[in-house]
């Protein structure tokens, strides 16, 4: 299975190198010198960019992570490539503790501590300091909720469900100044 572990950003300098997004938990063995990436086919993608593309080179640059690629030798290369969504091949082996793929997460039904129904997550966004589920409430409305364990202490993907321990007016709307709250 095809995994999104990062999105091109900018080139950086003249010889080929692009920063990246990074949006997986561990770069250390998915950018490796030698690897095949595959751009998303579902991304946006320059005409006549590759489907696949060889990693020929990885460096930390000031906690900025720089790639470069067989093929992709000046800046104007590079610049091309800007936005594409890398994807890496995922074996069963990479799975970890407490790690969860977006796909196994988008679908699932949002319950608060009791077990009321609050939702279902619907996409799961990663804007940079901590992750976030996207819950649409059963009367449509959609509601971001940090993806921490202190709000959510539970996720089940057996059972199809995540437990969210929201504070009010997270999820349900806050009606007055008394704090009363609805769904």
């Amino acid at each position: 299975m095809r995994l999104i572990v990062a999105r091109v950003g900018r080139a950086h300098g003249i010889r080929g190198e692009v920063t990246v997004e990074v949006r997986t938990d561990i770069p250390e063995r998915r950018f490796v010198e030698g690897t095949r990436l595959f751009v998303d086919p579902d991304g946006p993608r320059p005409p006549g960019a590759p489907k696949t593309l060889l990693l020929t080179g990885v460096r930390d640059h000031n906690g900025v992570l720089l790639l470069s690629f067989e093929g992709v030798g000046d800046r104007g290369a590079a610049d091309a490539l800007r936005g594409v969504r890398l994807e890496a091949e995922v074996t069963d082996e990479d799975e970890e503790p407490d790690a969860w793929f977006d796909h196994q997460l988008i679908g699932l039904e949002a319950v608060d501590p009791s077990g009321r129904s609050l939702g279902e997550v619907v996409a799961v966004e990663h804007p940079g300091a901590q992750d976030r589920l996207v819950v649409r409430r059963p009367d449509g409305a959609r509601r971001m909720v940090p993806f921490v364990a202190a709000i959510v202490p539970t996720v089940d993907v057996g059972a199809g469900r995540v437990v969210i321990d929201a504070p009010g007016g997270l999820i349900d709307d806050v009606d007055d100044a008394e704090g009363r709250t609805t769904t």
